[in-house]
């Protein structure tokens, strides 16, 4: 009679602002929120660590980030997808100078 619980883990999307420490890059997930007096929008930057396996992430990377186990004092967040952006695509094809055609 044993019950499983589905855990459901949150998941965030946010910016790859920093990549410069191994196997970890730092998030920056923007919110909106209403302030309480003025009653306008005021945007909010939170900046999550999380744990990146493979190094794949790099500044500037659109990513989700799932909810971990703690891997350490601030870790608590997985890298679950990447998803590059096709701007940052094209912007690496125009500086790459094999991809020019010669005439």
């Amino acid at each position: 009679m044993s019950e499983q619980k589905s855990t459901v883990k949150r998941t965030k999307q946010g910016v790859v602002v920093s990549d410069k420490m191994e196997k970890t890059v730092v998030v920056a997930v923007e919110h909106l929120r209403r302030h309480r007096l003025y009653g306008r929008n005021v945007r909010r930057t939170h900046r999550f660590k999380a744990h990146d396996e493979a190094n794949e992430c790099r500044i500037g990377d659109s990513v989700i980030i799932e909810e971990s186990r703690p891997m350490s004092r601030e870790k608590a967040w997985r890298v679950q997808k990447v998803l590059r952006s096709s701007f940052v695509a094209d912007l690496n094809s125009l500086s790459d100078p094999t991809t020019e055609a010669s005439e």
